[in-house]
């Protein structure tokens, strides 16, 4: 299974109740979306492929590498803004632009989800021009996360759900739903899957309610399956 990095913790969580409730054991391959794209487009097995951003997704699809009618909305997500434990409190974006905060890491505007979330965010704010000199763009939202924790940034723009799990970075503040992006994570069996059966089965637990309580737990928002 190929899964956006932003998802790990959770999904490794939900598999460890996967199988307690005797599914079968699940292989993960966590990277960034746009990554995993590239993969699965290039024939790398998978059987399923749940990505940060729909627009990964449809890459996927016009190349023919996802199963027709397979593909669906599994969750949401908010942004969040993360500093370095012991740094002054700061409480909206604006804040970005003080003095003490040098570096800001994001995932890469032009690559990864993540950036291109972070980037509309900080547009949409009228920071990202001023905010330029700051941004420290890296590999995937994971990395932006531990600039942060190993001391190399003193902020960065992450998921709400990678915030926190963080032991080492503080939350600063949550972007509001009415100032951030729309965040979608579609899910999908791959087409050259040889375990058809077996991904459907999984992907019916991740929408059923003992994976919606974990995924909770990690601040994604799930959607309802509706009969």
């Amino acid at each position: 299974m190929s899964a956006a990095i932003s998802l790990t913790d959770a999904l490794l969580e939900i598999e460890r109740e996967y199988r307690r409730l005797g599914g079968a054991p699940v292989r993960f391959n966590f990277a960034g979306s746009n990554v995993l794209a590239r993969q699965i487009v290039n024939g790398a097995p998978a059987d399923i492929f749940i990505s940060a951003d729909v627009l990964q997704m449809q890459y996927a699809q016009n190349a023919g590498a996802i199963l027709p009618g397979s593909s669906f909305s599994l969750l949401s997500n908010t942004l969040a803004v993360v500093t370095r434990q012991g740094r002054p409190p700061i409480k909206s974006g604006r804040d970005l632009t003080l003095a003490s905060i040098k570096r800001i890491a994001i995932g890469d505007p032009a690559a990864v989800p993540a950036g291109i979330y972070a980037s509309h965010y900080l547009k949409r704010a009228g920071l990202w021009d001023t905010l330029q000199p700051k941004l420290l763009r890296l590999a995937n939202v994971r990395a932006a996360l531990a600039a942060v924790e190993n001391g190399s940034a003193d902020a960065a723009i992450v998921y709400h759900s990678d915030a926190v799990m963080s032991r080492g970075s503080v939350l600063a503040f949550v972007v509001p739903h009415n100032e951030g992006p729309s965040i979608v994570y579609p899910a999908a069996i791959v087409a050259s899957t040889k375990n058809r059966a077996a991904a459907e089965k999984f992907l019916a637990f991740l929408r059923g309610p003992d994976a919606r309580r974990i995924f909770e737990h990690y601040k994604f928002g799930t959607y309802r399956v509706v009969d």
